[in-house]
C-alpha cells in the first residue's frame, strides 16, 4: 500500500499576460501550497480488474456513475500508456479540498496520482518526467506534481521553484456559489482590465524575505469578473481583515477566499468568526506547505 497527500494551492498573485491561438490564455502566477489535503492510497489490484477508484465524496462517485471523466482516472490512464502497459490498481481518495473552489484539488489529486503509482509500480521515473505526462491533464497539475512556492507562467506549466516563505498562518472560506471557470475567463476577455498585479514587486519581496510586503502585494486579476457576479467573495475579504488578517484575496478563478495570518491563535480565533457568519461556507485553517525547495530544468 502507498500514500500520498494531495495539497490544496493558493494564488498569491494571479496575471493574465496573453492568449494563444487556441484558446489558451498566458498566465503569470505566484503559487503556494497549503497543509490543508486530500489523501490517496494506492495498492495493486486483481489481474485485469483495471483502475478502480473509490471517494468518500458523494460527488465524485456519482460523477464517476454517470461516467463523466475524473482526473484521477485520467493521470493513471496517461501514466500506464507513457510506460506502454496496462495496470490494475485500487485507488481510494479521502477528500478534504472542497471542489471547485478554485484550490486546484482536482489537479492535486492528479498529481498525487502520478506520484503514487510511480512509487507502486517502481517505474522510476523523474519529477520533471511526471510533469511532463501532468501537462495533458490540467493547467494546475505540473505545479501540483512538486508544489511548494513557484512563479508559474506559459499556461501553467513552466515552472521556477522561489525560496519559500515563512509557513505563515492561513484561512479559507469557500462561498456556497458556483463559478464556472471558462465563463470567469470569457467574461474577463470581454473587458481586461488596464491595471495588472506589480508580480516583480511581489517577487522581490519573497526573495528579501519581507512577508509583510509580500501580503500587501497579493492581487487576483480575476477577482473583479468572480466578485462582480459573487459580492460575497468582496464581503468575506472585508471580514477576514477585519478579524485579523494581514490579507486577503480570491484563489485561482475563485470562489475561494484566503487570509494570512500572524498567529495561530488569530488565524483560528477568525476561523470560529466565519464559521459562525457562514455556516454553510466551508472554512478550514492550514499553513503555507514548504518541503524541499522544488527543481525545476
Amino acid at each position: 500500500m502507498i500514500y500520498e497527500q494531495a495539497h490544496a494551492k493558493i494564488n498569491l498573485s494571479l496575471d493574465i499576460t496573453g492568449k494563444r491561438d487556441n484558446g489558451y490564455h498566458e498566465v503569470c502566477m505566484i503559487m503556494q501550497t497549503i497543509s490543508i489535503c486530500d489523501d490517496l492510497s494506492f495498492e495493486k489490484g486483481a489481474p485485469g480488474t483495471g483502475v478502480v477508484l473509490t471517494s468518500d465524496s458523494a460527488l465524485l462517485q456519482s460523477e464517476m456513475a454517470e461516467g463523466k471523466d475524473n482526473l484521477v482516472l485520467k493521470a493513471a490512464r496517461l501514466l500506464f500508456e507513457r510506460m506502454g502497459r496496462t495496470g490494475d490498481v485500487k485507488i481510494t481518495l479521502t477528500k478534504r479540498i472542497p471542489i471547485a473552489a478554485g484550490l486546484a484539488g482536482g489537479s492535486a489529486d492528479a498529481a498525487a496520482t502520478l506520484r503514487g503509482l510511480n512509487r507502486l509500480f517502481e517505474f522510476g521515473l523523474s519529477m520533471d518526467e511526471l510533469r511532463e505526462i501532468s501537462v495533458k491533464i490540467g493547467a494546475d497539475v505540473p505545479f501540483c506534481v512538486e508544489g511548494g512556492l513557484c512563479l508559474c507562467e506559459g499556461i501553467g506549466e513552466i515552472l521556477t521553484g522561489l525560496t519559500p516563505m515563512a509557513s505563515m498562518p492561513v484561512v479559507i472560506c469557500k462561498p456556497d456559489v458556483y463559478v464556472s471557470t471558462p465563463e470567469v475567463y470569457r467574461a474577463y476577455d470581454e473587458k481586461p482590465p488596464s491595471k495588472h498585479p506589480d508580480t516583480a514587486s511581489l517577487l522581490k519581496a519573497i526573495e528579501t524575505y519581507d512577508n509583510a510586503g509580500a501580503v500587501a502585494l497579493f492581487e487576483n486579476i480575476l477577482e473583479p469578473v468572480t466578485a462582480g457576479k459573487h459580492p460575497v467573495i468582496t464581503e468575506i475579504e472585508k471580514k477576514m481583515v477585519d478579524y485579523g488578517a494581514m490579507g486577503s484575496i480570491m484563489s485561482g478563478s475563485g470562489p475561494t477566499v484566503f487570509g494570512v495570518f500572524e498567529s495561530d491563535d488569530g488565524a483560528s480565533e477568525a476561523a470560529k468568526r466565519l464559521a459562525g457568519d457562514y455556516p454553510c461556507f466551508f472554512t478550514g485553517v492550514g499553513r503555507f506547505h514548504n518541503t524541499k525547495k522544488p527543481r525545476f530544468e
